[in-house]
């Protein structure tokens, strides 16, 4: 799967959990919302900048990032819903996806399992997405 695929793949399944992502519809689209976030972000910063507030003996800095946040909510369904599909290519239910509130081990328990290839021929989740 091409990275424009995977894109319009994950768009055309928003909020599809059911079924099965490959490594590389999932990886492509983790590609696609690291470098959207880059770019929104950097747009941002040079649109409306920081804002630094020094109220008595503390200062603190913000950032304003409209662009940014459109961008990550309009990709956070689909990124949870990769996320899910990728999980039953490796026949395992979509619920471990709740491990990211575990903080390090979780995000590491995932990524390992998002990286191994997923189970050959049909699974409990359907059929294979490279056949």
């Amino acid at each position: 799967m091409t990275f424009a695929e995977a894109i319009k793949t994950n768009f055309s399944k928003y909020v599809t959990f059911s079924g099965r992502a490959p490594r590389s519809e999932f990886w492509w689209w983790a590609l696609f919302t690291f470098i959207g976030n880059l770019i929104f972000g950097a747009i941002d910063m040079a649109l409306f900048g920081t804002t630094i507030t020094e109220p008595g003996s503390f200062s603190m800095e913000t950032h304003f990032s409209p662009f940014a946040g459109i961008f990550s909510l309009v990709v956070l369904l689909p990124s949870i819903s990769v996320a899910v599909r990728r999980l039953h290519d490796t026949d395992r239910t979509g619920w471990w996806w709740w491990l990211l509130l575990i903080p390090i081990i979780g995000i590491i328990v995932l990524i390992i399992w998002w990286a191994t290839q997923g189970t050959r021929g049909p699974n409990r989740y359907g059929e294979d997405p490279l056949q």
